[in-house]
């Protein structure tokens, strides 16, 4: 399999790594860019390489709850220019949206699609193609969650990041100050931190066992006789936990707590019981790759 200078570039955003390390992986993996990047970190050029790209698209990361049905959603719609995220008709459609997803409990995008919009008689598709007509864009309902019971939203950065938490407590415990504090304590952890996983037994055991090949022939790469290198690799996979997993990481408020041992602590205080169910964090525009016009050719089709 043949490459280009884009799959460099794209290999380079990916990994941080040089150019002709790149070039190198690409040419000894024969153009496939996962293989590349397990090459690369196998040399110990290149970090874990999280599965999203670093490519953006335009748009917006929004999210809602309707406390009295106790459903929240996040939800992600694109469009080609930041300019129309910023649109107050924009805006409504996106709202629109979510409410229709808490209303109607659609399956996925195209099931939400079909639904009448919550306080309208139009579709939801519809009401998109009206938006892409007035407004004179291209707009993509990407994707969306939707969690019942105690939940909270943060939304980072004017909608580039979106994070909704699904908490379990005992029924005196929700309502209160303190544990709302928590909650965003939380939500926040994600947005900054990233984690893929809610703990270590969510991870899948292909993805530890790649794992475990990677750090393997790092260990080796290094000069590492086999029985030291299986205590290494060990170690290491302890290390993968504690970056990707939420409840076993550094608690950024406070690098003294995991995250598992704030909830717990919150938990005590409160005089109740705290877990984490499941969380979900959409970036805006994470894995789509934006168009990137020439300017020459820009202009040229402009005066055509």
């Amino acid at each position: 399999m043949a490459f280009t200078a884009k799959d460099v570039q794209t290999l380079r955003e990916r990994t941080g790594c040089g150019m002709m390390d790149c070039k190198k992986a690409l040419t000894e993996s024969n153009g496939d860019m996962d293989k590349a990047i397990e090459f690369l970190r196998e040399k110990g050029l290149a970090a874990a390489a999280k599965k999203a790209g670093r490519i953006a698209a335009e748009g917006v990361v929004y999210a809602v709850v309707d406390e009295s049905k106790k459903v929240g959603v996040v939800i992600e719609i694109n469009s080609e220019t930041d300019f129309v995220a910023k649109n107050s008709e924009f805006m409504a459609f996106v709202d629109a949206c979510a409410k229709t997803v808490i209303e109607k409990n659609p399956a996925d995008v195209d099931a939400l699609l079909n639904c009448t919009a919550a306080n309208s008689s139009e579709t939801i598709a519809d009401m998109l193609r009206e938006k892409i007509l007035v407004i004179g864009e291209n707009m993509k309902i990407r994707r969306f969650a939707r969690f019942e019971g105690e939940v909270l939203t943060y939304i980072h950065g004017g909608g580039r990041i979106g994070v909704m938490v699904n908490f379990e407590t005992s029924a005196d415990i929700a309502s209160k100050a303190e544990f709302k504090e928590f909650a965003k304590d939380i939500a926040m952890q994600v947005a900054a931190a990233n984690p893929l996983y809610l703990n270590k037994e969510q991870v899948p055991a292909d993805v530890i066992e790649k794992e475990k090949e990677i750090l393997t022939a790092q260990a080796i790469n290094e000069g590492k006789p086999a029985n030291i290198a299986e205590k290494m690799v060990m170690g290491r996979i302890s290390k993968y936990y504690k970056e990707f997993c939420l409840v076993d990481q550094e608690f950024i408020k406070d690098n003294e707590l995991s995250v598992a041992k704030y909830v717990e602590k919150t938990a005590a205080a409160l005089g109740g019981s705290i877990a984490i169910k499941q969380f979900v964090r959409f970036e805006k525009g994470e894995g789509i790759e934006k168009r990137e016009d020439n300017f020459a050719d820009e202009v040229a089709n402009m005066i055509k």
